[in-house]
């Protein structure tokens, strides 16, 4: 399998992909080690991955380059990727002991009712290309803490990244059979639905995940997708600064190129404030370079995958076929590379694409609202789950609308962030299960109830 850069289309590394042969003999030593790997003490797991930290950060410089060449990152964005995996990490290593230790829940006389938290086992998880080091740490990292073993597939748009990840986990002090790679695209994916593992760790697109759902249902084993949204975001008029806003917001919808999927991608603005908000939001994107992104200054790279710009320029024509106005960008850039201009649309209704599907790229669709209600209605709208946002200066009135809106992350005042110590879930077509905080640490484990009477 070539790996390409997409910013000069060139191949920078050929790999070998796995066959259902070498997939077989992989399984085979994870499911022999894996047990060895639970019996070891809770504490001597977590100073393991404390370890893989501190590689990651050791060689974060060169990691940066190996994530740029083949995603297209921007090289900053690409250290802030590896630095915010980190910061995760540490949080899951300082918490992975209240949370995963033996409970003592009730104790009368004689008689002690505990819980204790088991391995799932060994566990697949086919992870994905645009935070492949984010989205990998969010589950590989509690998986082996809680002792498991992982059979991982990086997307074939991040293999090198993986590949990366397997070395320094090896290097930490991880066995060697504990955490093994699948390497290829989607057939190696298919094979590993076929495989007999403990759990099914997915994150990528809704169709994609929902055909892994249907797959694997009837194993009865955990399955857990962190899906795509299309996600919303409310300007109300109260905001004091709006230029500040605009700035922040457009950052929400255009940082790692919209490649996120918590990226802002639907924004509605209170017309008392709309014509300023848009004003300072265009200049904010056309301020931004597009360019190579090993250099400093660009905030643009390519995009990752070439086939997104047939989605991108489709939603684009769609809109502008139903009536949008296009401010900025809406095609292909001429060259090499997989380069999309920034685009904003206004003029946007629910009849266009641009505000129902996913667009998961440089693109946007501003809104003007007459009032709350209207924002909320427009932001309900969808079969996505994943965040909403909302700016104003009453903190009371942002928990008011988003407390109606059914979405398993609520902003006020920010945008497209996560954090380690709260769940990372979606709901409808964003997803089921959760990742991060203490759930995302027991997900990987199976409670086991003890009824002990007696003396101690």
């Amino acid at each position: 399998m070539n790996i390409i850069n997409p910013a000069t289309e060139e191949v920078i590394a050929t790999v070998q992909v796995d066959s259902p042969t070498t997939l077989e003999e992989k399984y085979r030593r994870l499911l022999a080690a894996q047990q060895i790997w639970a019996q070891l003490p809770l504490g001597e797991r977590i100073n393991t991955l404390i370890r893989f930290a501190a590689l990651l950060e050791a060689e974060s410089a060169s990691l940066a380059e190996i994530l740029t060449a083949e995603t297209g990152k921007p090289l900053q964005q690409a250290k802030n990727e590896i630095k915010g995996a980190i910061s995760r990490i540490n949080w899951l290593t300082t918490n992975a002991e209240r949370y995963l230790s033996d409970e003592l829940m009730q104790e009368n006389g004689t008689v002690r009712e505990c819980i204790s938290y088991e391995p799932l086992g060994v566990i697949g998880n086919i992870s994905a290309w645009n935070y492949p080091y984010l989205v990998g740490v969010n589950v590989f990292v509690p998986a082996l803490i809680a002792g498991n073993g992982v059979l991982y597939k990086p997307s074939e748009y991040a293999t090198l990244t993986g590949l990366e990840i397997d070395r320094l986990l090896k290097k930490a002090g991880v066995p060697d059979h504990v955490f093994q790679l699948a390497i290829g695209d989607g057939p190696v994916g298919k094979m590993m639905l076929d495989m007999e593992l403990a759990g099914y760790f997915f994150t990528g697109s809704y169709h994609t995940g929902k055909y892994i759902y249907e797959q694997v249902s009837q194993k009865m084993v955990p399955c857990q997708l962190e899906l795509g949204g299309k996600d919303p975001l409310y300007i109300a008029n109260d905001i004091s600064n709006i230029k500040a806003v605009a700035e922040a917001t457009a950052d929400g919808a255009f940082y790692n190129n919209g490649q996120s999927c918590c990226s802002v991608e639907r924004i509605y603005v209170h017309q008392d404030i709309y014509d300023e908000y848009l004003d300072y939001f265009v200049q904010q994107v056309k301020a931004w370079t597009v360019g190579n992104p090993l250099d400093d200054d660009v905030y643009f790279g390519p995009l990752t995958r070439k086939l997104q710009i047939n989605i991108l320029e489709a939603q684009v024509n769609d809109a502008l076929a139903k009536g949008a106005k296009l401010l900025c960008g809406g095609k292909a850039i001429d060259g090499k590379g997989f380069y999309f201009e920034p685009t904003i649309l206004v003029d946007v209704t629910h009849d266009m694409l641009i505000m129902k599907e996913e667009s998961f790229g440089p693109i946007i669709g501003i809104m003007s609202v007459r009032s709350d209600e209207e924002a909320l209605s427009l932001m309900q709208d969808t079969d996505y789950g994943l965040t909403a946002g909302i700016y104003t200066d009453s903190e009371a009135r942002a928990v008011s609308l988003l407390k109606k809106i059914d979405a398993g992350s609520a902003y006020w005042n920010c945008c497209d962030r996560v954090s380690a110590a709260v769940p990372w879930s979606g709901r409808k077509h964003s997803g089921i299960g959760s990742t991060l905080s203490h759930q995302g640490l027991r997900a990987f484990t199976k409670p086991k109830a003890w009824h002990l009477v007696g003396s101690k």
